[in-house]
Order: structure tokens, then C-alpha cells, then sequence
């Protein structure tokens, strides 16, 4: 998506940021597509407007080339060859067809500004027009405003914007924010005499600030400029305004806005807000609000203002703009106070007096009374001087002052201010980061997107809860789910408070932002150099709440965008050498640290020794595997394999890394490169082979050709190892029982004992972890051997859990949630599948929910919930697409649908030789069914399933010696469901299957006690009513 500025310097901004637009001219032919509208330029016209009527030769072909640039530029990632979708070719010319231009935004805005007026909603047009204006950064089409093409379109975007102003002053006078208005309607007045709209609103707006003389002035030199220059007099509106304010007319006085309510709906701080409104409801005098920025201090007090507006309570406003004059709150109180009927005294020379006149006038007002001071660490001392005041003044009747402040931004007078506050026992509220539900709440509120657990916990844990930064993240969340930027918005913010800092502070508080989030104080304080300079930086930093201390040893950025955007604004050189020293630091002190070193290392680039990079970055990833971290360490092998491309130890722990993250597809092929690279040597074939000692699952492969030529490698190089390598032969053993887990033969299995016993005999964890997964992968030879993988599995969870192998952990809960399932224990099975969930999603394991989301929807199915069944199997297939796991995705999701008794009529992949003469007999195709030959299934996981399907039509078809073959070869799973060890799918109770097989081979006594064991099954599973599988 490509947006476009035009209200000042002509800018595309895409995905990327700002695109590169080359010379002035590409930039113009842009400029006049855009003043076109969408419409078609001509490329004669264009031809005529770049270069003003005199074009050179192959001018045509000029453009044609800028048109192609700007193609490329605007839109990077487009494929070759295929046509643009924003820069098109419609004959005669082109055309740019886009809506995002920043100019129709603004005129869209102007004109819904109308209707709001229109209809009272002064509040809403003044927000929306504030927004309006905010996109003018110049004039408009600035730097072809005066070329002839572009002169008529950018005045008339002048002449709206101009508009805006004076209807933003509109809305403002209506909300009684007359003084307010005024200086900017003097410099557009300034700027535009003759609009005679300006002269009015500002007139007016002088009259509401009680400058009746200044605005008869403005009138009078109305008058006089109109006669001077364009010899007429002023319109009726003028002259009319001129009466009123003769006669004081009581239309020019305002009616009160509507009570302040939300713009957005008011979140959490309930506690807060009911602690506010107790201090209103018993008569307390003063209620202070305290907090950083950001952290919702103006909307707790506009909402208790709403809620207590709503209560019969007059309410007044006085917000203290930075910079503003001297008891510019009380004016705008005075404003509302007058606006409401009720205008206050005048202030008197004497400050006690006129305060005691204030309050004695509150007293006099007929209901309870709730002034709200706003940002008072702005505020000066006689704004500070009131508040305190009427806080002290018992006799100023049902008062309520409210003040808000920064606790990050206390000055002098603001401490005295509070000093003498504390006498009169305020309601103090401090506000602080919002709760993990609060920011989940107030995220909602803000996008019509539905946030994920870990969307909120990002938001969260990068704002820190404070609700601006929420909002502006939530914001940048939408077009950016990854928040790799800091919004423009909060970097704005925290720019202009750490501008607040002195030149010394901010270096030192950016060389912290190059140590990270937190801080140690032994390192930044070498690496800034004066040690007195830098504690005096972090005390300042402390104070304004850029830092804060965890405990007596620690340093902390209060927000994690406050420590991005310290660090982002560091020049890169800079930042690079500032790294380098770190490293250099942290060394010395701390030589163990070796992933802060190595962190550091990799930042520096070309400021530290490759070598010593490639060195520390391989034992940062060493240690990340050790303490299972596999993201990270996936990482560092990656800049560690950078640096050594040879590195043997580097690829397999890439590969390793890799495989454990679900990069299946990645992994296995830099394995296969690293198998060749090894040139036959039977020491770096083992290393490179059994580098993928990754937790298999899933019992055929997903790419035969490389797992024989890989089983093949480890042959070869297990008959050239030579002695004493006890360790790489395991690995080796290992590998040739992985890769040839679809085999019949009894070579896997007999490789995984003989791996498994050399790894008893080394007590080698590490090693039977994968020697127990091989044998697992090879406990499909027969049917009913679930008690064996459950046995397995036991054994690994047990070995895993001692030792800290977080992915064979995670294998064995899969395993035993399979074989719990195929044996109908799904209370057990449940309990697996989230224990290996809890241990994904602590570890960041996408793979695990993979299977987990395939065993939620087979658990529908075999408890009789087969509608929900069916769209719980069409969510899980969504997960596996992509997922690298060919082996099992292809034909799965028909395979599910079949086992809910559909029968869909489409490829069922690998499964499609016994699937297929099912869906035939749905149809009533029954003998092209029955003369279909069905192969003996393969040995795994769903070795039962298949061989059920088989059964099926072996009975329809009366076909008694295979019915004996089959019922022979099903037997041993009596007990248990048909496919279930699978995880995925079952077609039921395997007895129902071995009671119509008995039937068929004229067994009636076995019959009977198969369908007494499928009755017991289906009740087990709460699902009685299904007591075998039937295809419709």
C-alpha cells in the first residue's frame, strides 16, 4: 500500500518507507498525475507540461523511462512482467489510481466537519479539523506550485485549507474556547484581510473574552480596508455582528457544550475512578492525579467530569498549555463558568481578596461545583496559587478542584504548590501501567481487529500499560504486526520530554539504550567515562521517568519505546563503536557473559575482529541450545555460519536450530549439503547426519529420495568409522533408524536397539533421547502395539524432564497423548496434549500446535460431536499447510472427512488406495468397488485405520480369505481405536471393524464379544451411541 503527500513536498511513502522518487523530473510527472485525480494524462500533455512546450527529442521516450522508474519505486515487490496496479498504461497516457492521497483525506475531513457543526457536535469538528490541518507540512505541490499544470490545483487546496481555519475557529467559539481562538484568527486575519469570515470569528471571539474595544477595532478596520482597497462596504454578517455587539445582543453569548464525555470508551482505572467520586460524594476540597505521560490523567478526570455533569454538577475546565500566560487555566474556568450563567469576579490587584471572591462566588452557585486543573506542572504560580487556595477555603461551599500532573515533571513551584496542598489532606491518585486485561481491553477499543494472547502480551510488555503508547502501538500493530517500529507519534513524545535533559544527560542515556533494555551501571559508567557525570545523568533520568530502579543493583528503561527510540536516533557509526567498547567492558569484566559479548560483537560489524566475533557468537549459541532458547540460537549460528562458512559445528547447529524452530524444509537441506561437504570422511558424515537429532513424530518420511540417500551416507560412513567412536556410531545408528522408518525390513528397528544400547552403556542422555525416538518411530509392524509406544514415552518424558531435553519432552507428551488416545484414555490424553502445548508456547514451538489442533478435532469426533468435529479438521489443516510436513498433509484432511462418515468424492493422496473404493460404495458404484485391489497398508501410525477401510470391503464383498488375513492382522488392537495412535483421525472402535469381520467369517460367539467391546469403548468415551464407524 503506497500513500501520497501533496500538502507541502510531494512524497510516495510504501511499506518500506519513503520511496526513492530519482530526479525532479519523475517527481513531476508524479506531481501531475496526482493534480490529474485519477484521470488520464496524455503523454503528449505530459510531453507539453515537464517541459513547457519546447521538449527535446525522445521526449516521449523520457517519460516512458521516468513512468518505468516511478513503476519500480512505488511498487518493489511487484513480479516482473505483470502489469502495475497503482501507475497504469490507459491509451492515450497513464493514469495513477489511488485514493490515498493525503489531499483528498483533508478535503473528506473539511467537509464532514460541516455536518458536525450542523448538528452540535462542536467537540467532534474540532477533532476532526485538528486532524485535517495536521497534514499540511508547506504549500501545497511546494515545488511545482508555480508551474502552470499544478497553479490552479494547489490554490484551490489553498482556499479549502483556509476554510478549515476559520471553521475550526467556528467549532472552537462554540465550545466557549473563544481566547483560545484568538491568536490564530489574528495571523489568519493577518495573512487574509479581505476574508471577511476571519474578521467575524475573530471579532466575535474578542467580544467572548470580554475585549469589547479590540472587538469593535477589528470591525471598524474592516470596514475601512474593504472601502480602501475594493471600494465596497462589509457584508450583512459583519455589519450585523457590529449591531450585537453595540447592544450587547445575548445571542452572541455562547450556550454551554455538552458535558466533556469520551472519545474513546473509558478503560479500566475503576478503582481509581471510584476513589475520585467518594471524594466527591463526602465533600473533600482537593483530589490530585498523578502519573507519566501517557498515562491517562486527562481521560480519568474527563470521565469523572462526565459522570458528575450528569449528576447535576456544574463542571469547568482549565487545561495549562506549555508556555501559556499567566492564569491561563482560570480564564478558560472563567470562560466556562460564565458560559453556564455564572461568570466569575474579575481578578483583583490583591491576590488574597480575589481568591476569597472566588469562593465566596462558588459558594453562591446553586449546585455543587468540580473544577478541573489540568497538567499543573505546566501551570504558574498564580494558577498554583489559586488551586491551594480554594483547596484551603472551607467557605467556598460544595467545591471539588481536581489537578493532574506529570510525577516525572515537578518544578519548583509545583512542589510548593503540593507542600502546602498536603495541609488540606487531598485524595492523591497515582496512575500506573495498565493490567494485561486493561490493555487487552483498551486494544479492542481501538482496532476492529481481533488481537491474539501474544499481540496483547507484545503491546503490553512494550508499553509498559501506559495507555497512550497502547493506543499508538495498537495503531501501528495494524499495518505492522510485528511493532518493529516505534510509532511516530510516541517518538515524537519522548523526543520533546528528553529534550528536557541536558546535552550530557541525553549521550549518557543513549550509550545506556547500546547496553539494552536494562542497565548496568559497572558497564555504562566505563563506557561513558566520568563516573560522578554519569550517576548524575541516571538521577536525572530516574526523575523524569526515562529509568527506573527494579532494585538497589539495577537500571531498567521505564518503557521499552523510550529505550527504541534512544537508540534509534544514535548515529550509526556512532552506535557501532559504542558496541565495540561494550563488548570490550563487558569482557573484562564479566568474561563468562559470553551472549552479551557476542551481542555486542555482531552490532559493532566492521568496528570488531571478525575472528573474535565468529569465536564468542558460536559459544552465544552453543549456550542458547544448552539452556533451550532455539530462536536465538537459530540466530547466532546463522552470524557465527556468516563468518565461517566451513565451520562443520556451525552447520549442524544451524540445522539443528532450525529443525527445532519448524524450519523443517531449511534444515534438511543444509543437512544434505553438509553430508556432501563431508567428502566421505566418516567422523564429519556423523557429525553432519546426526546433527538433525531432532524429535520425530510422524512415522514415514517426508522425502523418501533424501532419507534413502541419507540412510545410504550413514552406511557408508558407519562401515569407514573407525574405532572408539562410540558416540558418532550411535549417531549414525540413530540416523539409519530415523530415515528408514517406513521400511518393512528389520533394519531400522535393529538400528535403533543398537543405538539405544551403546547410549545405555555411554549413560549418555543426549544420545538415548534419540535412540528412544527411533524405536518409537518402528512400533508400527503390527497393529495393537499402543501399550509399547505408551511404554516408550513414559520412558522418554521421564529422561527428558531429568535432564533438560525440552524438545524429547515435548516428543513424549505427543507420544503418549497418541497412544492414551488410541486406548480411549482421553482424560490421560488431555493432560499430554497440554503439557506439550505449555511447553510450546513457553518455548515457541509453532510445530507442536500443529498436531495438538488435529488431536482437539479427533477428540470431537470420537465423543460423537461430529459437525463440530468437521470444523475443528478444517482449522487444523489450515495450521498444517505450509507447516513442511508434506508426509503427512497430503490426502489428511479428505482422510478426516471420510473417517466423519462424508465420503468426499476427491484426492486422497497416499491414503487414496483404500480410501477410494469407500467412496465408491457411497455412491452405489458397488461393483467398480469391490473389483478394486487394495495393497497391504503401510507400517504406520495409521496402519489399523487403512487396514479398517480394507475390512470394510473385504465383508462387502464376501471375501472370506482376505477377511481372515485382515481379522488376523487386527486383532491385537481389539482394545482400541482404529487410527487413533495416529493423533489425526479413527474410524472407530477397531472391535466394531473385528465384529463384522467374525460375522462374515460365520463366528458369531466372536462377533458378539467384538460388539460387547465396541459398546464398552464408545461408553468410555461418553459417546455410546457410536459404537462403529459408518460412511454415508
Amino acid at each position: 500500500m503506497v500513500s501520497f503527500t501533496v500538502l507541502g513536498p510531494v512524497e510516495a511513502v510504501g511499506e518500506r518507507g519513503p520511496a526513492d522518487l530519482k530526479g525532479p523530473r519523475h517527481r513531476a510527472v508524479l506531481a501531475r498525475l496526482l493534480v490529474a485525480g485519477g484521470r488520464v494524462v496524455p503523454v503528449t500533455r505530459l510531453v507539453d507540461d515537464l517541459w513547457d512546450g519546447d521538449a527535446p527529442e525522445g521526449a516521449v521516450g523520457a517519460v516512458q523511462t521516468f513512468v518505468g522508474a516511478l513503476r519500480k519505486a512505488l511498487e518493489p515487490d511487484r513480479p516482473p512482467r505483470t502489469p502495475s496496479r497503482l501507475l497504469v498504461t490507459v491509451p492515450p497516457g497513464y493514469a495513477l489510481r489511488t485514493e490515498d492521497v493525503d489531499a483528498r483525506r483533508f478535503e473528506a475531513a473539511v467537509a464532514g466537519s460541516a455536518p458536525l457543526l450542523a448538528g452540535g457536535r462542536a467537540r467532534d469538528a474540532l477533532a476532526l479539523l485538528d486532524e485535517a490541518l495536521e497534514l499540511w507540512h508547506g504549500p501545497a505541490y511546494a515545488e511545482f506550485a508555480d508551474r502552470p499544470w499544478a497553479h490552479g490545483e494547489a490554490a484551490r487546496l489553498d482556499e479549502v485549507r483556509l476554510l478549515a481555519v476559520e471553521r475550526r475557529a467556528e467549532a472552537a467559539l462554540a465550545l466557549g474556547d473563544a481566547a483560545a481562538a484568538v491568536p490564530d484568527l489574528r495571523a489568519h486575519v493577518a495573512a487574509h484581510p479581505w476574508r471577511e469570515d476571519g474578521r467575524r470569528l475573530l471579532a466575535l471571539a474578542l467580544y467572548r473574552t470580554g475585549r469589547q474595544g479590540e472587538a469593535l477595532a477589528v470591525l471598524r478596520q474592516s470596514r475601512e480596508v474593504l472601502r480602501a482597497e475594493l471600494g465596497v462596504d462589509p457584508g450583512h454578517a459583519l455589519r450585523r455582528l457590529e449591531a450585537d455587539i453595540l447592544t450587547h445582543a445575548p445571542t452572541l453569548v455562547p450556550h454551554p457544550p455538552p458535558p466533556i464525555g469520551p472519545t474513546t470508551p473509558f478503560l479500566g482505572r475503576a478503582d481509581e475512578l471510584a476513589e475520585l467520586a467518594d471524594a466527591a460524594r463526602t465533600g473533600r476540597r482537593l483530589a490530585l492525579i498523578s502519573g507519566t505521560a501517557g498515562a491517562g490523567k486527562t481521560a480519568l478526570a474527563r470521565e469523572l467530569t462526565r459522570r458528575l455533569a450528569a449528576a447535576g454538577w456544574t463542571t469547568a475546565w482549565g487545561d495549562c498549555p506549555e508556555d501559556a500566560p499567566a492564569a491561563w487555566p482560570w480564564t478558560r474556568i472563567a470562560d466556562a463558568l460564565a458560559a453556564a450563567g455564572h461568570p466569575p469576579p474579575a481578578p483583583l490587584a490583591d491576590r488574597f481578596r480575589w481568591h476569597r471572591a472566588i469562593g465566596a462566588h462558588l459558594a453562591r452557585m446553586p449546585h455543587p461545583v468540580l473544577l478541573v486543573f489540568d497538567d499543573v506542572h505546566w501551570a504558574d504560580e498564580d494558577t498554583l496559587a489559586l488551586v491551594t487556595a480554594l483547596a484551603a477555603d472551607h467557605d467556598a461551599g460544595r467545591v471539588l478542584i481536581v489537578a493532574t500532573y506529570r510525577s516525572t515533571e515537578i518544578p519548583a513551584a509545583l512542589t510548593a504548590a503540593l507542600g502546602r496542598a498536603a495541609r488540606t489532606e487531598p485524595t492523591r491518585v497515582h496512575l500506573g501501567g495498565l493490567t494485561g486485561p486493561q490493555v487487552r481491553d483498551l486494544v479492542e477499543a481501538t482496532t476492529d481487529r481481533t488481537p491474539t494472547d501474544a499481540d496483547v502480551r507484545a503491546i503490553h510488555a512494550r508499553s509498559g500499560g501506559n495507555p497512550f503508547f497502547v493506543r499508538e502501538l495498537t495503531r501501528l500493530w495494524e499495518t505492522d504486526p510485528a511493532l518493529r517500529t516505534v510509532p511516530a507519534g510516541v517518538r515524537d513524545v519522548l523526543r520533546h520530554r528528553l529534550d528536557r535533559l541536558t546535552p550530557t544527560a541525553r549521550t549518557h542515556l543513549r550509550q545506556a539504550s547500546v547496553l539494552g533494555r536494562d542497565v548496568d551501571l559497572d558497564v555504562l559508567i566505563p563506557l561513558a567515562g566520568a563516573e560522578d557525570e554519569v550517576l548524575d545523568s541516571v538521577e536525572s533520568a530516574l526523575l523524569a521517568g526515562f529509568l527506573v530502579e527494579p532494585d538497589a543493583e539495577r537500571l531498567r528503561f521505564a518503557h521499552a519505546l523510550v529505550h527504541e527510540t534512544l537508540y534509534d536516533d544514535i548515529p550509526h557509526a556512532r552506535r557501532a563503536r559504542w558496541h565495540a567498547a561494550a563488548a570490550d567492558v563487558i569482557e573484562r569484566l564479566r568474561p563468562d557473559d559470553v551472549e552479551a559479548v557476542a551481542h555486542h560483537l555482531l552490532r559493532a560489524g566492521t568496528r570488531a575482529d571478525p575472528d573474535r566475533t565468529a569465536r564468542r557468537t558460536r559459544a552465544a549459541a552453543e549456550r542458547a541450545e544448552r539452556r533451550f532458547a532455539p530462536h536465538q540460537a537459530a540466530a547466532l549460528w546463522r552470524e557465527a555460519l556468516a563468518r565461517s562458512p566451513h565451520d562443520p559445528e556451525a552447520v549442524a547447529g544451524l540445522v539443528r536450530a532450525l529443525a527445532v524452530t519448524g524450519e523443517l524444509e531449511q534444515s534438511r537441506r543444509l543437512r544434505a549439503e553438509a553430508v556432501t561437504g563431508a567428502g566421505g570422511d566418516p567422523v564429519l558424515t556423523a557429525r553432519a547426519v546426526g546433527a538433525f537429532d531432532v524429535p520425530a513424530l510422524w512415522t514415514t518420511n517426508d522425502d523418501e529420495a533424501l532419507s534413502a540417500r541419507l540412510a545410504a551416507a550413514a552406511e557408508d560412513a558407519l562401515d569407514a568409522l573407525p574405532p572408539g567412536h562410540d558416540a558418532e556410531r550411535a549417531r549414525l545408528l540413530i540416523t539409519i533408524a530415523m530415515e528408514r522408518r517406513a521400511d518393512t525390513g528389520p533394519r531400522g528397528r535393529a538400528a535403533a536397539r543398537e543405538a539405544e544400547t551403546i547410549a545405555r552403556d555411554l549413560d549418555d542422555p543426549s544420545l538415548l533421547a534419540p535412540a528412544l525416538n527411533g524405536r518409537f518411530l518402528h512400533t508400527c509392524y503390527r497393529a495393537g502395539l499402543a501399550p509399547d509406544r505408551a511404554r516408550i514415552g513414559a520412558e522418554l518424558l521421564d529422561l527428558a524432564t531429568r535432564h533438560g531435553l525440552v524438545p524429547f519432552e515435548v516428543l513424549a507428551h505427543l507420544i503418549l497423548n497418541q497412544a492414551r488416545t488410541a486406548l480411549a484414555d482421553l482424560p490421560a490424553a488431555d493432560h499430554h496434549a497440554a503439557a506439550a502445548e505449555a511447553l510450546a508456547e513457553r518455548h515457541d514451538l509453532p510445530l507442536v500446535a500443529v498436531f495438538t489442533s488435529w488431536y482437539r478435532a479427533l477428540r470431537l469426533a470420537v465423543t460423537g460431536r461430529r459437525d463440530e468435529a468437521g470444523a475443528a479438521y478444517r482449522a487444523a489443516a489450515s495450521r498444517l499447510a505450509g507447516a513442511g510436513m508434506p508426509g503427512v498433509e497430503r490426502g489428511l484432511l479428505p482422510l478426516a472427512r471420510l473417517s466423519l462418515g462424508e465420503a468426499p468424492d476427491v484426492d486422497y493422496g497416499p491414503h487414496e488406495p483404500w480410501a477410494r473404493p469407500i467412496v465408491l460404495l457411497s455412491r452405489g458404484q458397488r461393483a467398480e468397488a469391490l473389483s478394486t485391489t487394495i495393497p497391504d497398508p503401510p507400517h504406520d501410525l495409521l496402519f489399523e485405520a487403512r487396514t479398517c477401510l480394507h475390512a470394510v470391503i473385504a465383508v462387502e464383498a464376501g471375501d472370506r480369505p482376505t477377511a481372515a488375513r485382515l481379522y488376523t492382522a487386527l486383532l491385537p488392537a481389539a482394545g482400541e481405536l482404529a487410527g487413533a495412535g495416529s493423533g489425526l483421525v479413527s474410524f472407530g472402535p477397531t472391535a466394531h471393524h473385528l465384529a463384522n469381520l467374525a460375522t462374515a467369517l460365520g463366528r458369531p460367539e466372536r462377533a458378539a464379544e467384538h460388539h460387547r467391546q465396541a459398546r464398552e469403548l464408545s461408553a468410555r468415551l461418553g459417546a455410546p451411541q457410536w459404537t462403529g464407524w459408518t460412511f454415508t
